[in-house]
């Protein structure tokens, strides 16, 4: 955890170098989640929760740069003898959105991600089996994510992005299994200042 707070405080400082204004947002939303697999076995969708901080620095009137700091719930179901499992991987991803922001509160964003490797769970119903453990997978996953968000003059907002996952996350065999997330949220900006400046800009 120090490495990951370490990471996302040097990227945040970084930023705000060339920052004319930011500010820091809660966000939270459902996550609907799979693995896709070179052996092109049929997994099916997941779903779970994403949560955390955001840091929207302003590059420019139209340009902003957004890390954040998230944990999601993700993974993929499967069915094994007749019987289907839950399979849940659990991570703390550092996404980086670079954001185009038109003037009627919309933005384009896109960008890659990080992200550590938290925890597993495989169950049935309520009953975890110890099937599938954190030894199977890998600690680090990178992926790319695009989307649409939208920010109100509240401060209000909406989010919706799909994560594509890049690396292989099997850490056993030679089966090549990757994360796909889609995610659909809400986030609040908790400047009042920043609020006051998107709502006299649209943005």
């Amino acid at each position: 955890m120090k490495k990951i707070s370490l990471f996302l405080s040097t990227l945040i400082i970084a930023a705000s170098l060339f920052a004319q204004q930011s500010a820091i947002g809660l966000k939270g939303g459902l996550n609907v989640s799979n693995l896709s697999n070179s052996s092109g076995y049929d997994m099916g969708s997941k779903l779970g929760f994403n949560g955390g901080l955001l840091a929207h620095i302003h590059l420019g009137p139209s340009l902003a740069l957004q890390p954040e700091a998230v944990y999601s719930s993700q993974g993929a179901k499967y069915t094994v003898t007749g019987t289907e499992h839950t399979l849940s991987l659990n991570y703390i991803n550092l996404p980086v959105q670079v954001q185009y922001m038109f003037n009627n509160g919309f933005r384009l964003q896109t960008g890659p991600q990080v992200g550590f490797l938290a925890g597993v769970k495989d169950k049935v119903n309520d009953d975890e089996t110890g099937f599938f453990t954190s030894q199977d997978f890998k600690t680090v996953d990178f992926s790319w994510s695009a989307g649409l968000g939208y920010l109100s003059t509240s401060g209000l907002g909406v989010d919706a992005r799909y994560n594509f996952g890049i690396s292989d996350i099997n850490n056993v065999g030679s089966n090549e299994l990757r994360n796909n997330v889609f995610q659909l949220g809400l986030f609040y900006m908790l400047n009042n200042t920043h609020k006051a400046a998107s709502a006299r800009r649209g943005h």
